[in-house]
């Protein structure tokens, strides 16, 4: 069974968190929340609190096949801030795992210098963030290990394509289609 880890840092965006978590279980991904708070109650960029899976610091992460962030506000500096989910990104993509991001939070790979070279995208006015990426405006990216998407309208789509990654396309048309996302006529 494939594995992910989805980080949830004080201000996440929920819906872009619980959508790509809800698509993932659906297609057998043991797909972990994991709070970088301390506390396993993080409250999200719109006051809703949600109960991770994990603490960050009373585990050992690398043994995933994906390490996946939200964006939000202010989320996203909040996971830039972790020292911790900083060495577990370079350790992924130093052994070549995927990492994906969406919204704000791709600037966090490139801000760490991540994206030289790499197709890429982000939510609109944040691209000075994705330093040295080949700037996209498509809903989701895939350049190698890198999956990026553009904001919570685009989370059915980053989901599905996470999935895919993890999975296969079979399994990801599958699920899109039980969603009611892909027609079923």
């Amino acid at each position: 069974m494939k594995k992910a880890y989805l980080f949830f840092a004080t201000g996440f965006e929920e819906v872009e968190a619980l959508t790509v978590v809800d698509i993932l279980r659906r297609g057998g991904v043991d797909c972990k929340t994991v709070s970088v708070t301390g506390d396993y109650d993080v409250i999200s960029s719109h006051a809703v609190t949600i109960r991770a899976d994990l603490l960050f610091d009373q585990q050992d992460l690398g043994d995933a096949d994906m390490l996946i962030m939200p964006g939000g506000i202010p989320g996203t500096p909040n996971l830039k801030a972790h020292s911790g989910l900083e060495r577990l990104i370079r350790q992924y993509q130093e052994a070549g795992k995927y990492l994906a991001a969406v919204c704000a939070a791709p600037t966090v790979y490139g801000e760490m210098g991540l994206l030289g070279g790499k197709a890429a995208t982000c939510y609109p006015g944040l691209e000075d963030g994705l330093k040295g990426a080949d700037l996209k405006t498509d809903k989701v990216v895939c350049d190698g290990q890198f999956i990026t998407s553009r904001g919570m309208g685009t989370c059915i789509d980053f989901g599905l394509t996470l999935l895919e990654k993890l999975t296969d396309k079979q399994m990801a048309q599958n699920i899109g289609e039980k969603i009611v996302y892909y027609s079923v006529d």
